[in-house]
């Protein structure tokens, strides 16, 4: 296996995580396309310009570029771009074949998928698909998505040679859905890049970022959506009982009604008067990130649906407890009781005794965050890659699935 076709058409990995459609993908694109160029696989990532001066190609290291792709206008709304697909398609085919070839296409995310599919015909090559989110997932969780992407969707499994989910959970929860596809099912984890990712001093960490030193912390990350539940994290701390508790809520605007969801999330701020116990923080590069997690007492993941829960991970690398929504791929993500606790319920009252329980003990809490610092150096970006060469491997001496 020497050269990968990666298509993140929507979001690209060089854009900073946290804001607009920028997220755990563009982490997992960015940190495995580089995972398999060290390991000698050529590793090319396709994106949709979103600007007029962007550079067409980006040389990211020796192995791993990144491919601007024109199509349509430089802004358009995630919600837009399936009207482009044909211009990106287009456009990707042609550059695609005039370079010395790929090996296998790995499509992230449905609207990659529709081009990858085109790909795969085209280029008679394996097609590998991680999808990230589903349509059917979503609306389970209460955010239902348009016909015609649950049609694109079912089309792309249908079609690929091997489908990556990120832990058993996702994978049952895929076969619930889905059924049996023809393609492989895949387990392939998402990592953590530890030398950002670790514990350390929280006093320190509160001194870096000028938080107080003897109040409590609790740490929202996220895109401000209703997806990843902002307004459930500020009405739980409404409901602890830890009254001198503060919340840094670090992300930024999403989607459409991104500006409006951020509104929302100061208004009930405004509403429930936490002035002084809410801190609103712009997305933040990684090396910093990693500063707010670990001055953090608990990280709280009160999303609908996760197919992995990259957030959890991070905040378990460096050492501090998690209380999550038990949905998706965070019920394997997190040890109930072990490493952090899961919330059945997504209601704030239930939020906030869990928050409680992590605020009120902080031995326990000391404890948690210990065992999820030992399991979270498991997670390798490295390890990931390893597991996709093999992958990708396998798929080169087998028919391709037809559809």
């Amino acid at each position: 296996m020497k050269r990968v076709a990666m298509i993140s058409l929507h979001t690209s990995p060089l854009t900073q995580p946290g804001a607009g459609d920028s997220g755990g993908m563009n982490v997992y694109v960015r940190e495995v396309a580089s995972a398999l160029a060290q390991a000698g696989v050529e590793c090319t990532t396709y994106t949709r310009a979103t600007c007029a001066d962007v550079e067409p190609e980006v040389l990211v290291e020796p192995g791993h570029r990144v491919v601007h792709i024109p199509a349509g206008p430089c802004h358009l709304p995630k919600e837009a771009l399936p009207d482009v697909l044909d211009e990106f398609g287009d456009r990707l085919a042609a550059h695609v074949g005039a370079g010395p070839g790929v090996d296998v296409i790995h499509a992230n995310y449905w609207l990659s998928g529709v081009a990858g599919h085109r790909l795969k015909h085209e280029l008679d090559v394996p097609l590998v698909s991680t999808f990230h989110t589903l349509a059917r997932v979503k609306a389970e969780g209460g955010d239902p998505e348009s016909e015609w992407r649950q049609l694109a969707e079912q089309h792309i499994v249908t079609c690929s040679d091997a489908i990556c989910v990120s832990c058993d959970a996702e994978e049952e929860q895929f076969r619930r859905l889905f059924g049996t596809p023809q393609g492989r099912i895949e387990i392939v984890p998402p990592a953590v890049e530890h030398a950002f990712f670790a514990p350390g001093d929280r006093g320190g960490a509160r001194r870096a970022i000028e938080l107080p030193l003897e109040r409590p912390v609790v740490l929202f990350v996220g895109r401000m959506q209703a997806l990843k539940g902002p307004d459930v994290a500020i009405r739980a701390l409404a409901r602890s009982h830890c009254r001198d508790a503060i919340m840094v809520m670090v992300g930024g605007a999403s989607g459409l009604e991104g500006d409006a969801e951020m509104g929302l999330a100061h208004d009930l701020v405004d509403e429930l008067g936490l002035h002084d116990r809410v801190v609103f923080v712009e997305p933040q590069p990684h090396h910093i990130l990693s500063t707010y997690y670990r001055a953090a007492d608990v990280v709280i993941v009160p999303s609908r649906s996760e197919s992995f829960g990259l957030v959890a991970l991070e905040a378990a690398a460096c050492g501090v407890p998690v209380v999550a929504a038990a949905v998706g791929g965070l019920r394997s993500l997190v040890d109930d009781g072990r490493t952090g606790l899961l919330v059945e319920r997504r209601d704030p009252e239930h939020f906030a005794a869990a928050l409680d329980r992590v605020l009120d003990d902080l031995d326990a809490a000391d404890a948690l965050g210990r065992a999820a610092a030992q399991r979270a150096r498991g997670y390798t970006w490295a390890f990931t890659a390893a597991r996709l060469r093999r992958v990708y491997a396998d798929l080169s001496v087998r028919e391709l699935v037809m559809c």
